[in-house]
């Protein structure tokens, strides 16, 4: 039987989960403006970058409203919205996302360049499936991500590499919920779209179909490096709102 990994939680997801129950459980209500950074702090006896990385998650769930120079205040939300328990948004937390993205940016874009060399046809198609399901998914982001992690699996597995391929499932779960929040925050950055997105992998896939090594581990670092760009954009901007 195996048995999942307990991980200990950071102060600021603390703070996420209890402002995000005070939210689902009716204490915080739409409109309301919540106390300031400084306040916050003092309320949970925290330090104020703990509640600027709770806010920063919170944002990232649509749940508040970060108003530049009036404060912070919950946003309209359907039910079901927050029907469950806090997702894993709280990993929108600056410093391990960069971590992730150094190691996607040294593991993938030497799959990707491996694939291209080794890649059967059985591998393509995993790719081939994958696209088509990004691609169609109309809206339902959730089938999305997973669509968007199964190209990125399949193009480890086209590297015919076992280790890559362990180094790899090590590491999905961050990947997951950083695609989560990525293609959400896709959604709403003036400059990408889903379709580019979308466009990005599919340059992958075709370098790695034409078995154009050195093109497709460039297109990969492209890739993650525009994810990388969105993110920082994004976090950076709702830290210094906060």
């Amino acid at each position: 039987m195996e048995y999942k990994k307990i991980k200990p939680k950071k102060i600021y997801e603390e703070v996420a989960e209890t402002i995000y129950e005070m939210i689902r459980t009716g204490k915080l209500t739409p409109g309301q403006k919540l106390s300031s950074v400084q306040q916050l702090a003092e309320n949970f006896q925290v330090g104020r970058s703990a509640i600027r990385e709770a806010l920063t998650a919170l944002k990232a769930m649509g749940l508040i409203e970060i108003r530049q120079g009036e404060g912070t205040y919950i946003k309209e939300f359907e039910r079901e919205q927050i029907a469950f328990p806090l997702s894993t948004a709280i990993l929108m937390n600056k410093e391990d996302i960069a971590h992730l993205l150094e190691v996607r940016k040294i593991i993938e874009t030497g799959m990707a360049y491996a694939a291209a060399q080794k890649r059967t046809e059985v591998q393509l198609l995993e790719m081939e499936d994958a696209l088509e399901e990004m691609r169609s998914v109309n809206g339902n982001e959730e089938l999305g991500e997973k669509a968007d992690l199964r190209f990125h699996f399949a193009v480890a597995k086209g590297s015919q590499n076992p280790l890559l391929i362990n180094l790899m499932n090590h590491v999905s779960g961050l990947m997951g919920e950083t695609m989560k929040e990525t293609r959400r925050l896709w959604l709403y950055s003036k400059q990408t779209t889903l379709d580019r997105l979308y466009e990005e992998h599919l340059a992958i896939y075709h370098a790695i179909k034409t078995q154009d090594a050195e093109k497709a581990r460039t297109i990969m670092l492209g890739h993650i490096e525009n994810v990388e760009a969105v993110l920082h954009n994004y976090l950076t901007q709702a830290k210094f709102q906060a």
